[in-house]
């Protein structure tokens, strides 16, 4: 049997794992492992220039392939670094695996140079983590963490190796394992069946039903699946943040979003519906508003692969624990014993629905000479026709590009809904971009959110990793000044950014292409330079109305219904 050193271990564990790319940053913990890649030629390692972006990048990596994303960093402040993008990966259910260096196991505990109780600090963001004491132990843990990580509800693994395990000098027999069981493990994948032969005579019964899709769905690689029951049963199909994508976003039976800034139909069709149905989505404070006034008259049939998450929020009625895609292959082998439902028996439903969408909720008033938030997001879908890989950072920009950008395939959308993390959209969309080298790659961002990860534009021009950079430039943090506008009586505390670098000149410096826009007339052209550049990173700073906010927007304490469409209108 071949003998490895445990760093050796670490690196031909990783390649047997099918790993192609690593994010990482070298430090004095890990050199070992870094010496093992040396020579490796089956696994590109990236280096990045902050360790938080290298949890977004191998983020953004798995959300666009539904693959692991892998991460490896020193230990003391560059395993503390990640811990905002493990953060964010574990409210999104994203699955990786942070490979972080650690001190000897004998100075554990001596507060020796760069030590951190990396599994402490990790863990109440974290599936899983392992602290290496055995370099014998290597591969199990490596493939376990792997297992874990992707299986079940995903979510980010951390694995700590102290220096010593790491010490080429020493060898063990090497084996990497076909498969791995855990005792204490074992996710439910096939739903209970008379639970879904309950929930199936509730939805024929149901009148005035809705079909409400949660990144749980595209997780699951269930969007097809969603796509015929929706199509099956007449359903309208509303959103979460997470899902967009799932269901075609133009589709005639999509509402749109739900939630905070959700559609006016998507939220009155969830208020005065009689049944939910809702699919890989966990009500979170986003979606429901107040939650004892939420969709008094709905019976709720959740279906979740976790089911910590059935119930925790919102109570279900018919709760069904499965992935996605198993039980609703369950529901269509039942139906196949039926008579289809009738095509026209949900119309009175749809008449109403109707009726709301007439409303034109996303309409918006225009300027002479003025960019409009809503106007950007729209020009960059015409200028991809819509097939883009989209990544944002957070704010108002990501609400417009939500509502404004219709996603039509699943693992196009990528971006921080559950922590929402300010300078995530850069590093995730650069991750995205080594996952599909050839798709158009997009990241849409603020003045704010940019600056948090800019350092990276090096590392696209070290790894010649073009992306295109849509900034909306309102000279202010956007959503933060929205609601010091409407709830603090306009006092602007700390939200004005009284500095903005050139950020043309300062994309210039990185090596990259860079151009303002500051008229409405100059944003299709502007596109199509960018998109003709496309082998380039392309910033475009775009000078937005400062005073724009994003509607529709819920208020604060009430139904789902209760939404201001405009500055001066309410519901």
């Amino acid at each position: 049997m071949e003998k490895l050193s445990g760093a050796e271990m670490v690196v031909r564990s990783l390649q047997d794992q099918g790993v192609k790319h690593i994010f990482g940053y070298p430090g004095g913990s890990v050199l070992d492992i870094y010496d093992a890649l040396f020579d490796n030629s089956d696994i590109e390692h990236v280096l990045v220039r902050h360790e938080q972006a290298a949890v977004h990048m191998a983020d953004g990596y798995a959300r666009s392939t539904g693959e692991v994303g892998t991460v490896l960093v020193t230990s003391g402040p560059g395993a503390t670094n990640t811990i905002t993008g493990i953060a964010t990966a574990y409210m999104d259910s994203i699955p990786l695996v942070i490979l972080s260096g650690q001190v000897a196991t004998s100075l554990i505990g001596d507060d020796a140079f760069q030590e951190t109780d990396m599994v402490g600090v990790s863990r109440p963001v974290v599936k899983h983590s392992f602290l290496v004491k055995n370099a014998a132990d290597i591969p199990t843990i490596i493939k376990k963490a792997y297992y874990i990580a992707s299986t079940g509800r995903p979510g980010p693994v951390v694995v700590d190796l102290p220096k010593d395990i790491q010490n080429p000098q020493q060898k063990f027999p090497y084996h990497y394992p076909e498969s791995v069981s855990l005792r204490s493990y074992n996710p439910t994948v096939k739903g209970h069946t008379g639970q879904i032969k309950k929930a199936l005579r509730a939805l024929l019964k149901a009148k005035q039903p809705v079909l409400y899709v949660g990144g749980g769905a595209i997780l699951a690689n269930a969007s097809e699946a969603v796509r015929d029951l929706a199509h099956q049963f007449h359903l309208p199909v509303t959103s979460t943040l997470m899902g967009l994508g799932a269901f075609a976003g133009d589709d005639p039976q999509f509402l749109g979003m739900l939630g905070m800034h959700g559609t006016y139909e998507a939220n009155l069709a969830m208020h005065h519906s009689d049944l939910i149905f809702a699919i890989g989505a966990r009500f979170d404070d986003r979606v429901t508003n107040n939650v004892a006034k939420f969709c008094p008259d709905a019976t709720v049939i959740h279906i979740d692969i976790d089911p910590t998450s059935i119930s925790k929020t919102i109570a279900a009625d018919i709760p069904i624990v499965g992935t996605v895609d198993a039980v609703l292959a369950q529901i269509q082998e039942l139906m196949a014993s039926r008579e289809p439902p009738e095509a026209t028996r949900l119309d009175p439903w749809w008449q109403q629905i109707k009726q709301w969408r007439a409303k034109e909720c996303l309409k918006y008033a225009t300027k002479e000479n003025v960019i409009k938030p809503q106007q950007v997001i729209e020009a960059l879908y015409r200028a991809t026709d819509g097939d883009a890989y989209v990544a944002s950072d957070v704010g108002q920009h990501q609400m417009f590009t939500a509502l404004y950008y219709p996603f039509n395939k699943p693992r196009r959308w990528i971006n921080s809904g559950g922590l929402g993390t300010m300078g995530f959209g850069l590093p995730a969309a650069v991750g995205v971009k080594f996952a599909h080298p050839q798709a158009t790659v997009v990241c849409v961002t603020g003045d704010g959110s940019i600056q948090m990860n800019i350092q990276e534009l090096s590392t696209c021009m070290q790894y010649h990793i073009p992306v295109i950079i849509v900034s909306l430039n309102n000279r202010s943090l956007g959503m933060v000044k929205q609601w010091q506008k409407m709830f603090y009586g306009g006092r602007q505390s700390q939200s004005y950014m009284e500095s903005v670098p050139d950020f043309v000149k300062l994309a210039q410096a990185y090596g990259h292409l860079g151009i303002q826009v500051s008229a409405p007339d100059q944003l299709d052209d502007a596109f199509k330079w960018a998109l003709a550049n496309r082998d380039r990173v392309v910033f475009m700073d775009i000078l937005v109305d400062p005073e724009e906010h994003v509607y529709p927007m819920q208020i604060k304490a009430g139904t789902m219904q209760d939404m201001w469409l405009s500055k001066t209108e309410r519901t």
